[in-house]
């Protein structure tokens, strides 16, 4: 490892959030397609982490781990549509550097329980619409962070600067000429029916149909346009590490590059969002770049999660805060070399279009449904894999014994935690977590199915007429 350098102020820190980022679907992570050359260049310049996991899904569960350095029993934050803030006990990243002397200032992340504690908030358009046309999400980001880091810049104090980057989240809309980077057919192919199941799916039918190609029938079409959103977002997110070396900060920032959660795209029935605790959704990417402190070109492979974040941060930083007792450990263990892994077993949560929890090892996977689901799946899913990493194959049945084993576990744990925090296990007292006042918990799938809706049928019908 690099000596280490005397600074004469505390490193300046970049954070680029980025939401529902496949780690799977990164060059830099393997993907077949090159969608992010300029972030692959950028872990040339730091340490790339293999098995980064948010365990909380989804954005506002995943986000308050990633900012606090705690697990979901501890921040209390497990559903979609959390209710309030944060705990008043907690601290967020944005606070603890703050009372270091650092300048804080957040970008796209207004109104999140974990924004909690920066001194500015800007924000930037990052949805769209196919009425809107095709979206500039991180090119919107640029024109509002650009100037911003300019203003930092010139401040004698140490900055930390949270960019949230919206790209790869639906609405897929991204500029030319990326739509067709990955796409050279007819997505209105009237004999190709991949996108009739994603269409009928009546909870999301009308949000697709708001952004989504009249007529379209091509799922491999809105798969390349995911890709497509990468790419793009890949591009313009250069624009910031080229300003960074402009103004002569790379040498002395810390930029971190993760993502909230993953993204289900044409699998498990969880078309084009991010629900499920599947591993496409639980897997993100991790790149951490600091010159001198955080070793050149180096890929760990230890697992590790959202909650290791702040501590690792913090050591990067040399700030020492005794008084709080993260649940997390700092990374630079594993980049040392000292441990090899952290947990390989972890507990798993998502309170977003459904109420599950689960366990998972590096060979199993658990999924118990708190209630009925609006995709009818059991209320049981065991997955290997090992043997199946496409978690197709649901062996709840045939391993009733394996089952049993994993809920043990799961359940010896929230336990363990419960009596370690003095708090209660979030993910069993959400209420109307699905935003439907006074339905309560769902008695049956048909019952979610019917309830839950989002996007505008009135759009969508203009939308579908004009196809026709």
């Amino acid at each position: 490892m690099p000596a280490k350098r005397r600074r004469q102020r505390p490193p300046n820190i970049v954070f680029l959030g980025i939401d529902s980022l496949r780690r799977d679907h990164m060059s830099g992570y393997d993907y077949h397609r090159l969608t992010t050359p300029h972030l692959d260049r950028f872990a040339q310049g730091g340490t790339l982490f293999e098995n980064t996991f948010s365990a909380h899904i989804p954005t506002t569960s995943a986000y308050a781990s990633m900012l606090t350095g705690l697990d979901v029993f501890n921040t209390q934050v497990v559903a979609l549509r959390h209710k309030g803030g944060l705990r008043p006990e907690v601290s967020t990243l944005a606070e603890i550097l703050k009372a270091e002397g650092y300048n804080t200032s957040c970008v796209g992340f207004t109104g999140n329980p974990s924004s909690r504690g920066f001194d500015t908030y800007l924000d930037y358009n990052g949805w769209g619409s196919w009425n809107e046309g095709r979206s500039p999400k991180a090119e919107n980001l640029n024109a509002v962070a650009i100037p911003e880091l300019t203003k930092l810049a010139k401040k004698r104090d140490p900055f930390f600067l949270f960019l949230r980057h919206m790209d790869p989240h639906a609405p897929y809309l991204p500029p030319a000429p990326y739509e067709r980077a990955f796409y050279h057919g007819n997505e209105t192919d009237p004999k190709n029916e991949s996108m009739k199941p994603v269409m009928e799916f009546k909870p999301f039918r009308d949000f697709f149909a708001s952004w989504m190609p009249p007529g379209i029938s091509d799922k491999d079409y809105v798969i390349a346009q995911y890709d497509g959103a990468i790419a793009y977002m890949d591009a313009a997110i250069q624009t910031i590490f080229t300003a960074l070396e402009a103004k002569g900060l790379a040498e002395d920032t810390i930029v971190v590059v993760n993502g909230d959660h993953g993204e289900t795209l044409y699998e498990h029935d969880c078309y084009f969002d991010h629900h499920g605790l599947y591993e496409c959704t639980l897997t993100v990417p991790l790149i951490i770049r600091y010159p001198g402190r955080v070793p050149a070109g180096k890929r760990v492979k230890g697992y590790n999660q959202h909650k290791d974040l702040v501590p690792t941060l913090l050591e990067l930083a040399e700030i020492e805060r005794s008084d709080i007792n993260f649940d997390g450990r700092s990374l630079m263990q594993m980049v040392r070399g000292e441990v090899a892994s952290f947990d390989s077993e972890m507990y798993i949560t998502e309170c977003t279009w459904m109420r599950k929890h689960g366990w998972r090892t590096p060979e199993w996977k658990l999924i118990v449904a708190l209630e009925p689901d609006f995709h009818f799946k059991p209320p049981v899913e065991l997955y290997n894999l090992i043997a199946d990493p496409g978690e197709t194959n649901n062996l709840a049945e045939a391993e009733p014994e394996m089952v049993a084993l994993l809920k043990g576990r799961m359940e010896s744990w929230i336990a363990q935690r419960e009596a370690e925090t003095g708090l209660p296990n979030p993910i069993y007292n959400q209420g109307d977590w699905h935003g439907h006042e006074g339905v309560g918990a769902f008695k049956s799938s048909q019952q979610a199915y019917d309830t839950m809706h989002i996007g505008d049928p009135a759009q969508a019908a203009k939308l579908q007429a004009r196809s026709r």
